[in-house]
């Protein structure tokens, strides 16, 4: 194959660390007037504009964008392909809304049809918010996930999902069983996994709707392939965590449900944990596991306040999440507008560099793909966005106000959202242009 080099040209800024462990500073790069070079889909080079033009072949393709941000591509660590036609429902709280609105909605993913032309919705929709790889939750049929992949595939993107595993406490029309799941989840494994860029994850919904067969079974799957991912809900609302109680009163906690399943471990990514304590927070972060943070949805129903610093103490990895149809929009820089709130509200600050962080190298870490994903280092993924400075007019006379990239960075972050997103490359390759 001929080798395919092109650069780009813009401001650059990229993390390099968690600011909560080395400092702000320490933990990021940016460069005013940067280049980014690609070759075959990887990027090969980083630096200075000024340095690297010199080293490069005279004939190379050069895009230049002179008022905006070049940044890694967003990662969403918890978002449900089946919940899109619902985002934005009204009313109520985490139990009662997936019995009002969810359940219904995803029953509809039966159908194949139904099931491709929501894949196609969803992923365009994540491209257009510059979020390049998501762990996404499917419906219980296995078609919603063949019909994801064939959809993600075909854009060769980075992208982690997996068949729900429900087995009791949900409506007749939307239940497997412990056997079925296990072997309809083994087949769209075998199909799937590791396919180019694409990850399963064994997704039982949450400990209220498996039974201990089914979590024993999802356990079985984790050992029998030993680089797939797990991704369910943890101690999201006051009244599910009570639930979880009276359903396994032999066990200490809803993390030890999980635990106990063999369900932990360095792949294993828990959605809000807003209701954590100290020790649960200590043992998701001594077995490798990761929670997804995701405010937008813990605003919207009432779920309450994700204690962002004390995850930092135990050194728990955090990535954010949209969780779209609990939360209300695709867009990662929506959703750093609301984790700044929620840090707020709890009197901590959250600063634009961790935010970015979470966004990106923060949630490749909770995905275990810092190698590949989350910065512009040299030999990873081409996965990168282009952020327009001039996207709405509102933005662009306040960012004529500002002093720094942190203010720069903060103010796309509250006035940001998809109209931001000009460009959106995933291996090298545009697949969004606005």
């Amino acid at each position: 194959m001929p080798l395919t080099r092109k650069a780009y040209r813009a401001a650059i800024l990229h993390s390099i660390a968690d600011p909560a462990e080395v400092g702000i500073e320490a933990s990021y790069e940016y460069f005013e007037d940067g280049l980014l070079v690609v070759d075959n889909g990887q990027i090969s080079a980083l630096g200075h504009a000024s340095e690297l033009l010199a080293s490069l072949p005279a004939d190379i393709e050069i895009t230049h964008y002179p008022d905006a941000l070049i940044t890694p591509g967003f990662i969403d660590t918890h978002i449900h392909l089946p919940q899109t036609g619902m985002v934005g429902a009204y009313g109520e709280q985490l139990l009662d809304w997936l019995n009002t609105y969810t359940f219904p909605c995803e029953s509809q993913f039966a159908d194949q049809a139904h099931a491709e032309e929501v894949a196609e919705i969803f992923i365009k929709e994540l491209l257009r918010n510059g979020t390049t790889t998501a762990l996404v939750f499917g419906s219980v049929h296995p078609q919603s996930v063949n019909a994801f992949f064939a959809a993600a595939e075909k854009l060769d993107l980075r992208m982690i999902a997996g068949k729900v595993m429900m087995d009791r406490n949900a409506p007749d029309y939307l239940t497997d069983t412990a056997e079925s799941s296990y072997l309809e989840s083994k087949a769209l494994i075998e199909r799937w996994h590791g396919k180019g860029r694409l990850h399963y994850a064994v997704t039982p919904r949450f400990a209220p709707t498996s039974t201990p067969e089914q979590l024993t079974l999802a356990g079985q799957l984790l050992g029998e392939y030993p680089d797939l991912y797990m991704q369910t809900h943890i101690s999201e609302n006051v009244q599910e965590v009570e639930w979880v109680k009276e359903l396994f009163p032999e066990r200490k906690g809803y993390l030890d449900v999980y635990d106990h399943y063999q369900l932990l471990g360095e792949r294993s990514v828990f959605a809000h944990g807003v209701h954590l304590c100290d020790d649960e927070c200590a043992r998701l972060a001594q077995t490798g596991s990761a929670v997804a943070f995701c405010p937008t949805s813990n605003l919207f129903l009432g779920s309450g306040l994700f204690n962002l610093p004390m995850a930092e103490k135990h050194k728990l990895n955090v990535g954010l999440g949209t969780d779209v149809g609990g939360g209300t929009s695709f867009s990662l820089l929506q959703t750093l507008n609301e984790a700044y709130k929620v840090m707020q509200l709890q009197g901590a600050r959250l600063s634009p560099f961790k935010s970015l962080y979470l966004a990106t190298l923060g949630g490749a870490r909770a995905l275990r793909l810092e190698e590949r994903i989350g910065t512009l280092q040299p030999g990873t993924d081409a996965d990168f966005l282009v952020l327009d400075y001039n996207a709405t007019p509102l933005l662009s006379y306040r960012l004529k106000q500002s002093k720094s990239i942190a203010e720069t960075l903060f103010v796309l972050m509250t006035l940001g959202d998809d109209r931001t997103v000009a460009q959106t490359y995933a291996a090298g390759n545009l697949v969004h242009q606005r």
